[in-house]
């Protein structure tokens, strides 16, 4: 999750006032606010989420702990795609998240018939990566969710209106399942190019090429 720092300075004249960070995430929040801590000038430090939690030292050291042995830190990209001839969809994730101090990716796709459209084949993606999310143990956190299509993507957010019966369905399957795993979606549009590789696992789905893979990120 991200949070905000707020501390009360206190000068050795014991003039007081307040600094407020911007939003950043809470790993990095809680190591910054330990070097405001040792400058012996914090009067108090406590961290807001965007549900204007409160969080002391303490309960945020202790949250961290708690997540650090748990996947965190998540990043979906999700894209869908769809030939008409065949009516054959492909359906392609790419999911990065931390866990134990190290990085992971996990990439799916799958071949799927019965679909009328591309649009519908996108929704499918995003649940599908909403499957794969449950099977890492992916539960009450924020998630960002990637994907290039601009109709899902305002569709999720509320932005635009679901009037398409068949999508709607899927919204709102989607909207209860995230809800049942307590995950808190944060839905971002980019271009296919920066999708791009979500978007070639959908492909090779449509090729009847299967990946499925779980792998750990080395630094560079």
């Amino acid at each position: 999750m991200n949070v905000m720092i707020e501390w009360i300075y206190r000068t050795s004249k014991g003039i007081e006032t307040v600094f407020r960070s911007d939003e950043m995430p809470a790993e990095q929040a809680y190591k910054v606010a330990q070097d405001i801590d040792k400058t012996g000038r914090a009067k108090t430090i406590t961290f807001t989420d965007q549900y204007d939690s409160s969080w002391t030292m303490k309960e945020m050291k202790h949250y961290l702990t708690e997540i650090e042995g748990e996947p965190h830190n998540v990043i979906v990209y999700f894209d869908g795609g769809y030939d008409r001839q065949t009516a054959i969809a492909g359906l392609g994730c790419a999911i990065y998240f931390e866990q134990n101090g190290k990085p992971f990716r996990v990439r799916k796709n799958a071949q799927t018939v019965g679909l009328k459209s591309n649009n519908e084949s996108e929704y499918a993606a995003l649940q599908l990566s909403i499957t794969e999310l449950e099977l890492l143990n992916v539960q009450n956190m924020n998630v960002r969710f990637i994907g290039d299509s601009q109709v899902v993507i305002n569709q999720m957010n509320g932005d635009w209106a679901v009037l398409e019966p068949e999508l709607l369905s899927w919204a709102d399957r989607i909207d209860n399942k995230l809800k049942d795993l307590g995950i808190h979606p944060k839905y971002e549009h980019v271009s296919r190019k920066i999708n791009t590789e979500a978007d070639h696992l959908a492909t090779q789905a449509i090729h009847g090429i299967e990946i499925i893979a779980q792998t750990e990120l080395l630094a560079e």
